[in-house]
């Protein structure tokens, strides 16, 4: 391969193209299924999420970014865009499940950018459903990366397919939520000062929010001040709850803040403001 000959960056192949060859896929359905065979293509440096945690409610979708980067084999050029389709996907367990298309968290629309003659850099997004995608909240876990790697005939049946693990792995977790509720108001100087609150996290088999034990800290903010402080850290009950009390001094804003885990995003709670007299 001849890198020299470069590609000018800024030419690209328009996103339409992963809708055109998924149409392209749904018409050889009908068709004889092309025998598994190496495509030759190379993915790499696959990034999703921009390597962070994906974090998921119950029922809002949620389209994490992924970029990629794809190496032509010989016979192939990006001046050919029809010629080949190469999506990662994320799957869980050991195994590559047999119907990565079906059984996965896949790609939505992406679009890819010509380097030079034989390579491509792509980026486009994750699409998930909660309630289509997550039905169990054991998916609260680490995620594997898959490719999906497919050879097109100039007339557009199927000539080579495989499914291939890729290096790379993304953590899914459960969306947290916080509320605070600080009493009584006004309070006077001196006196205690319950604060409450509560710890919820997503449910992906009751598509609700549902309690969670766990250790949040209670911060203030003194008014006309931009900084939290923490005042302590409390543990929740089995059901979220959180309760402690405090003594009153100025005028200012009360939260729970909860880091999260390695099944739940983190949550911070509105401000409640509380009039010290």
């Amino acid at each position: 391969m001849n890198a020299g000959r470069s590609r000018n960056p800024r030419s690209r192949r328009s996103g339409v193209v992963a809708a055109v060859a998924g149409a392209v896929v749904l018409t050889t359905l009908t068709a004889p299924p092309a025998q598994a065979a190496p495509t030759g293509l190379v993915v790499s440096n696959v990034v999703v999420n921009n390597g962070k945690p994906i974090v998921v409610g119950t029922k809002e979708e949620k389209e994490p970014p992924v970029t990629f980067q794809v190496s032509l084999p010989p016979g192939l050029s990006t001046s050919k865009p029809f010629a080949y389709t190469a999506k990662p996907f994320l799957y869980r367990g050991a195994n590559l499940p047999k119907i990565p298309d079906n059984d996965s968290l896949r790609m939505g629309m992406y679009t890819c950018y010509p380097v030079n003659d034989w390579n491509e850099r792509c980026e486009g997004t994750l699409f998930i459903d909660p309630p289509y995608d997550l039905d169990s909240n054991g998916d609260a876990t680490t995620w594997k990366v898959g490719l999906t790697l497919r050879l097109w005939k100039p007339d557009g049946r199927l000539k080579a397919e495989e499914y291939k693990k890729a290096p790379g792995s993304v953590q899914l977790k459960r969306w947290g939520k916080a509320t605070v509720n600080a009493s009584p108001e006004p309070v006077k100087k001196g006196k205690k000062l319950t604060v409450t609150g509560k710890l919820t996290r997503a449910d992906w088999v009751k598509h609700t929010y549902s309690g969670v034990a766990g250790s949040a800290k209670l911060q203030f903010r003194k008014k006309g001040s931009s900084a939290y402080t923490t005042v302590k850290t409390v543990k929740s009950n089995s059901a979220g709850a959180l309760k402690t009390t405090v003594t009153a001094s100025v005028d200012g804003y009360w939260r729970w803040t909860h880091n999260g885990s390695s099944t739940t995003g983190p949550a911070t709670s509105t401000a409640d403001f509380v009039d010290v007299r």
